[in-house]
């Protein structure tokens, strides 16, 4: 039987300071990061030890030093916050990690409310900006001179669970989703074929199937096995093959079609073979094709469209969930991905209320014929990127929100409450209660533990090797008779 798909996702945003002739993108993120302030007292460390990014899923450990800062560096560039989530300096971005959730549901709602998070950064770091200055965020994935930075999806699988099925199945599957999980972008970039517009930002930047590295050879299939979690039980599957998105029902099908598609592997439910005869070329061709009619090669020598290959993936969903009881997230994620289906094979623009490559589409096609504007108009361009900025007042997506020409998941009180709450069914509860409670108290953080630094006393490190424990249901009652960090400590070891 299939574990629970806890999930979260790791957005690195866009950022640059307008009027800024000297602009230092790093030192820009450190202010960005450290404008965001919580009332918890007390310095806390990322928890850098418990990582490893060298391993790699195949079986073997990559040649490579690990980059470690120093402590200074450390409390510059990270935060961990009372919702459970990391918000940091990666690179030369910002990047905000969700806490673990359970459901693509509540996915939606905390990376959304990460969006807020760095809108509300970035409102506070203009205050200390020069006058003239401003800086923008956009959640997108290219700056449109070569460089691509990503969204990171991540999956709690069961360790059994041999990685080569998991690149077997995974294979087409990732290359036909953008279909509905593209957030669309005018032109191409990396040498890619030219085009007018495409279903993804990142598609033209994999240049291989298989492989560790995030930033330069990048694969379509990630092999990093950093767990975050008992490393005998699990791996957490580390997904960078897609689109920063705005759309929350996009978001939702995203996470939901993929998490299932990964049970389905765990129980051996997958018995068709998609295998693609290039998956590196089919990437690129998929995104390039809006109409959604190109035919692909598969091994097998039979071609068929993106949109036949996830028929097929959908089909054996059905089938595997058909004796099952359905929860609403489940039933919610069928149902939507076989109505999307059906209006792609249709006419992809009647998903303009849903789908970000098709609003995006739609929006820059009416600005096209209103303004006698082609596709290589710069005014075009920068319309592709507004559709990401952050600002309520100035994104194309925030607009089409406020105007009712998305479809919603989920509600604005729910984004508001996940700023300063965590999930409630996941290890994020215990973190970021402990960070909310006992915060001047807490020396590190990771995602599998907390250590506390308790007057003279050695470093006292609680481990969190189990997504699902650490719950509110798990930790509600241990947190209320523990007044103290040395009380939970002494409770928990007792």
């Amino acid at each position: 039987m299939a574990i629970a798909k806890v999930m979260g996702t790791e957005i690195e945003y866009g950022i640059t300071v307008r009027n800024d002739r000297d602009f230092d993108p790093i030192s820009s993120c450190v202010l960005l990061v450290n404008a965001y302030r919580e009332d918890h007292a007390g310095t806390i460390l990322w928890d850098y030890d418990q990582e490893n990014p060298l391993a790699d899923a195949r079986g073997f450990q990559v040649d490579g030093e690990k980059y470690t800062p120093n402590q200074q560096e450390n409390i510059a560039r990270n935060k961990t916050l009372v919702n459970g989530a990391r918000y940091y300096v990666d690179h030369a971005h910002p990047e905000y990690s969700c806490p673990e959730v359970t459901d693509p549901r509540a996915l939606v709602v905390h990376e959304k409310a990460g969006e807020r998070i760095l809108e509300l950064s970035r409102r506070e770091a203009n205050e200390v900006l020069p006058a003239g200055t401003q800086m923008l965020i956009y959640k997108n994935n290219s700056d449109r001179k070569g460089n691509s930075y990503g969204c990171h999806e991540n999956y709690l699988m069961d360790r059994r669970t041999s990685f080569k099925q998991i690149v077997e199945h995974l294979m087409p599957f990732f290359v036909t989703r953008q279909i509905y999980t593209g957030a669309g972008k005018v032109g191409s970039e990396n040498r890619a074929q030219p085009c007018d517009y495409q279903l993804t930002q990142r598609a033209d930047f994999f240049e291989t199937e298989v492989a560790l590295d995030t930033m330069v050879k990048r694969p379509i299939i990630n092999t990093r096995d950093e767990p975050h979690a008992d490393r005998e039980k699990y791996r957490r599957l580390h997904v960078i093959v897609g689109d920063s998105n705005m759309s929350e029902y996009t978001i939702f099908l995203r996470n939901g079609a993929t998490a299932l598609v990964l049970s389905m592997i765990e129980d051996g439910a997958i018995g068709r073979d998609l295998s693609l005869r290039d998956p590196v070329r089919s990437i690129k061709e998929v995104s390039h094709d809006p109409r959604c009619t190109k035919e692909l090669e598969l091994q097998s020598g039979k071609r068929m469209t993106a949109i036949q290959m996830q028929r097929e993936y959908l089909e054996m969903a059905l089938k595997y969930t058909s004796g099952q009881a359905l929860d609403d997230s489940t039933q919610g994620v069928l149902e939507r991905w076989g109505y999307v289906l059906d209006r792609l094979a249709g006419d992809p623009r009647d998903l303009g209320r849903e789908i970000d490559w098709v609003i995006k589409l739609q929006l820059i096609e009416s600005f096209m014929e209103r303004k006698g504007l082609d596709w290589e108009s710069p005014q075009v361009q920068m319309l592709d990127l507004q559709y990401h900025d952050l600002r309520p007042s100035k994104g194309l997506y925030y607009l089409l929100e406020r105007q009712g020409k998305v479809e919603r998941i989920v509600t604005d009180e729910e984004i508001t409450r996940a700023i300063t709450h965590p999930p409630e069914d996941t290890r994020a509860y215990f973190r970021g209660q402990c960070l909310r409670k006992y915060g001047s108290e807490v020396f590190g953080v990771n995602w599998d533990s907390i250590s506390f630094g308790i007057g003279d006393e050695p470093i006292k490190r609680v481990l969190m090797a189990e997504p699902l424990k650490g719950s509110k249901a798990h930790v509600e009652e241990l947190l209320e008779r523990s007044p103290t960090a040395v009380e939970l400590v002494k409770n928990i070891r007792a």
